[in-house]
């Protein structure tokens, strides 16, 4: 199978160390192609979350150095970062892929946002041409298991999800969401549903700040809301009692002078920001004034797990359905392994069969169209006699995990690997020793 998985997410690093590693959205076609480009990978892909960070790749020879890539991605020695970092191979990378679209791997247990960023991901190397083959194969299967576990299971009933979970920190911090004011900064999927969560709890105004004006106004009609242009942010934000951002900044907007200004002009009154942007969008040291609450994307992670516990066993049905869909999936890619060989066999005694027949038929003499017929059937007759115990053992190898050990036995027995290299070179003009010219 030959694939490899490696990179960070928020079981293994802190937020600081995530967005040292986050690729921001206008990147990642750039940084996906460099991936599939790299030495020794055949297809690659890559997932960047606020939760994750991750390269999926195919290599073909089995061997591919995923540290070196990191090294030369970013710009830094993997060595940093050693400890935050994990890697899987071969059928745990397989694993993995389906338990991360599955939402098995995620900070909220069954929440559907992973597997729709997983597919975005998944379009963006098909886009540069990144993925198309066995890795194209297993990502589409890994959407189908996706979907068989939220079918199968009750893994996403009572969602709970990072929206619900700030809803449920602030109405801590003010006892009621009634007559609370919200301020949106991004008006992506998240702040969507967070908007959602905080007026069924009782705000009673939306603010949305966005770069792209247009799409703050979209998002801000859904809730009756005002859309208020990007420049003005720092001028407006402290007409909210909340404050959720998420922005693909690449450092943090919000920093401890702002908060200063914000709770002046505030009279003191507490400000609660829910900061779910990897790389940061708020200032950790804003935390340190006195009416400012601040919570980051592993804060929020600490209030989920108490939500999690009547998912255990939800959970562990899921984990059968992965574990059983790897076997399939690796069931398949075997089966697949076998057919050149199988192909090739066939090819070979073909040949054999054929180049017989021609040496043999001038002394013969001139046949009949019936003997013709019955000379035809009698040596494929033998040949599929021949053929029919080698290819009955790899059909059936195909099922072990030994096939390849069998793959390798039948092509050195019928000689397949030596015709397959000699044809190889043929068809590249490098038969034969190098002669040149009059010699």
């Amino acid at each position: 199978m030959n694939f490899f998985v490696i990179g960070v997410n928020h079981k293994t690093a802190p937020v600081e160390v995530r967005e040292r590693f986050a690729i921001p959205e206008s990147r990642l076609p750039e940084a996906t192609k460099m991936l599939a480009n790299y030495p020794g990978i055949e297809e690659g892909m890559i997932v960047s979350t606020c939760n994750r960070v991750e390269m999926m790749a195919r290599s073909t020879n089995g061997t591919v150095d995923m540290r070196g890539f990191l090294k030369a991605l970013y710009n830094i020695e993997p060595g940093q970062y050693e400890q935050f970092l994990y890697e899987f191979r071969e059928t745990e990378a397989v694993r993995h892929i389906f338990r991360v679209a599955s939402s098995l791997d995620s900070m909220v247990v069954g929440e559907p946002q992973i597997l729709g960023q997983v597919k975005e991901a998944y379009a963006t190397a098909r886009a540069v041409g990144a993925v198309n083959s066995q890795l194209d194969a297993l990502l589409t299967r890994a959407f189908a298991v996706a979907k068989k576990v939220r079918t199968d299971t009750q893994i996403a009933s009572s969602s709970v999800s990072i929206a619900s979970v700030a809803v449920e920190l602030a109405k801590k911090i003010f006892g009621s969401l009634q007559g609370k004011s919200v301020y949106l900064v991004g008006a992506g999927k998240m702040c969507e549903l967070a908007a959602r969560h905080f007026i069924a709890h009782g705000a009673a105004k939306i603010y949305v700040a966005n770069r792209t004006y247009e799409r703050g106004v979209a998002l801000a009609k859904k809730f009756n809301g005002e859309a208020i242009p990007i420049e003005h942010l720092y001028d407006t934000v402290d007409k909210a009692d909340i404050v959720l951002s998420s922005t693909g900044a690449p450092v943090a907007i919000f920093r401890k002078e702002h908060g200063e200004k914000f709770l002046a002009r505030r009279k003191n009154r507490p400000m609660f920001f829910v900061d779910i942007a990897v790389p940061r969008d708020v200032d950790p040291k804003m935390n340190d004034l006195d009416g400012m609450f601040v919570y980051n994307i592993d804060d929020l992670q600490q209030v989920v797990q108490s939500h999690l516990s009547d998912r255990t066993e939800e959970a562990r049905h899921a984990e059968d359905i992965v574990n059983a869909e790897v076997e399939k999936f690796e069931e398949r890619l075997r089966t697949l392994d076998v057919v050149p060989t199988i192909v090739s066999l066939q090819e070979h005694l073909e040949t054999v069969r054929q180049a017989e027949i021609d040496r043999v038929r001038g002394r013969l003499g001139e046949l009949t169209p019936e003997q013709e017929l019955a000379v035809e059937a009698m040596t494929r007759g033998i040949i599929n006699k021949i053929m029919h115990t080698p290819i009955t053992t790899l059909k059936t190898a195909a099922k072990e995990p030994e096939s390849t050990t069998v793959i390798e036995l039948v092509r050195k027995i019928f000689n397949l690997r030596e015709k397959a290299k000699i044809e190889a070179a043929s068809n590249s003009g490098n038969v034969g020793p190098s002669k040149g010219p009059g010699k």
